[in-house]
């Protein structure tokens, strides 16, 4: 099953992985450019890294993220990770240095205060500048938008139903026309 090149095909047990590792809520999956793929989950092992055929490379984040929630593509190779957990989104390398946090490790912003963050969901980056979006859902319900060296730039939404609020920002992603596109989960 697929479309044009891109086929469906279900892979039971695809994965190899060392005796008493476990994954669990799964938050996000992405390849590398040598389809490597990163599991990032809610396991011991926050982040599993396998080859394309399933084969262990290694695992790392151990005793950096609470609770995974999203993953996104960065720049040079880099990843981008929010932690609804930690409060914190964190560019980390593709062996797991981390590079940039930001927020606040463990502390919360007061709810729905606007402030960044109270449970982050996700990131999209501006493909013209590199900006950052970051949404910040479960107890803010905002948009947050940060440089790209995570300087704090501006922020829009808030709880409600009306026109630009929201309830549980959940995703976003962005597009080259420079539209940002948020997903209210309720």
């Amino acid at each position: 099953m697929g479309s044009g090149e891109f086929k469906y095909e279900v892979a039971v047990d695809w994965e190899t992985i060392p005796d008493g590792y476990q994954w669990r809520e799964v938050a996000g999956v992405i390849t590398d450019a040598n389809d490597n793929v990163y599991v990032f989950n809610r396991g011991p092992h926050p982040m599993i890294v396998f080859d394309k055929d399933g084969n262990f490379i290694k695992s790392w984040g151990e005793d950096v993220f609470v609770r995974p929630h999203g993953a996104s593509t960065g720049p040079n190779e880099t990843l981008y990770l929010t932690d609804d957990g930690d409060h914190t989104v964190r560019q980390c390398t593709l062996d797991g240095e981390v590079l940039m946090t930001i927020g606040s490790p463990g502390q919360a912003a007061d709810l729905y205060s606007g402030a960044p963050f109270n449970r982050c969901t996700h990131v999209a980056t501006d493909p013209d500048n590199g900006d950052l979006f970051v949404s910040d859902g479960y107890g803010n319900a905002r948009v947050h938008k940060y440089s790209p060296d995570g300087e704090p730039i501006m922020s829009w939404g808030g709880p409600g139903t009306g026109p630009g609020e929201f309830n549980i920002v959940h995703n976003i992603a962005t597009d080259r026309d420079g539209y940002v596109y948020v997903a209210d989960r309720e």
